[in-house]
């Protein structure tokens, strides 16, 4: 017989009706020698075979709890006093009929594969898979009813206990923990450091002297200087350190342009030596056209 079926079998052995209360379900299986469906109102299929006399679904509890040994059972008293009785049943209650068949067949082909040895080529499961597979789902279904027992014992909100009418609030502290190396502590410091060492670097806009007042200073010296004079004489007044370096460019530029037009004479006895500058002693004529 499949597996499938013995499980419905044993599970429609061991599960309470659907309107079972939770005590139904706690309720332990009777054991008693006797005890049978006959105490609610149903008849009960009593066996009389070796080593067990009593109902067929405590017989198949008892085998299941390996109280009872299944190879010192009679197949043939079994199926006798099965057939009987299922004869007397069929009449009245077919359902009732049906569930000992199954139990009944099963327990007949448990005891044969026990009994028998497995054929080499044989791919169905041993008696001792089978009764293995057996026990794993019975005591899965323990386990579920002992769940739903405990679940049914348990208080209920609003019935057995009962909440606050204005439950506190949750406050939550929140702690950094930081978890880092020697590597990563020296080279945050590394990063830190250097990013505090560069600088932005503003150039500041520097001041130009105008060529054109540069000759405007120039030419208020033409017809005066007799003699060579250092140029920078007569820039006393404007070489601040912040103008001196345009303040000299812009005069030398502009002594030039006097030079080519022959109101000044510059000279210088070295590179980066002192600029001199004088009137020439005889004006040169302008031409016919005037000054360019």
């Amino acid at each position: 017989m499949p597996e499938t079926a013995v499980a419905q079998a044993a599970g429609s052995r061991a599960t309470p009706p659907a309107d079972a209360t939770a005590d139904d379900w706690n309720r332990p299986v009777r054991t008693t020698p006797g005890a049978s469906r006959a105490e609610d109102g149903e008849p009960a299929l009593v066996v009389d075979v070796d080593g067990f006399e009593g109902p067929l679904d405590l017989l198949l509890n008892l085998a299941r709890a390996q109280k009872v040994d299944l190879a010192r059972i009679s197949i043939l008293a079994l199926a006798e006093q099965y057939l009987a009785f299922v004869e007397a049943a069929r009449a009245t209650r077919l359902e009732l009929a049906a569930d000992y068949l199954v139990m009944a067949a099963w327990l007949a082909y448990l005891k044969s594969r026990l009994l028998l040895p497995s054929p080499p080529s044989d791919d169905q499961p041993s008696g001792e898979e089978l009764a293995a597979a057996l026990a794993f789902r019975l005591q899965r279904l323990e386990a579920m009813r002992a769940a739903a027992g405990a679940l049914m014992e348990r208080q209920r909100l609003g019935r057995e206990v009962f909440a606050r009418g204005r439950p506190e609030a949750v406050s939550v502290e929140r702690q950094d923990v930081w978890q880092a190396s020697l590597y990563d502590l020296l080279t945050a410091y590394a990063g830190l450091r250097q990013r505090q060492m560069v600088t932005t670097v503003r150039v500041a806009r520097r001041q130009v002297w105008a060529l054109a007042d540069a000759r405007v200073i120039l030419e208020r010296l033409v017809g005066r200087i007799a003699d060579w004079t250092p140029i920078v004489t007569f820039l006393g007044a404007y070489l601040s350190p912040e103008m001196r370096a345009t303040v000299i460019a812009s005069s030398f530029s502009a002594s030039l342009e006097l030079v080519r037009e022959g109101k000044l004479e510059i000279r210088q006895a070295e590179a980066f030596e002192p600029l001199y500058i004088r009137t020439p002693a005889t004006p040169r004529a302008e031409p016919a056209g005037g000054s360019e």
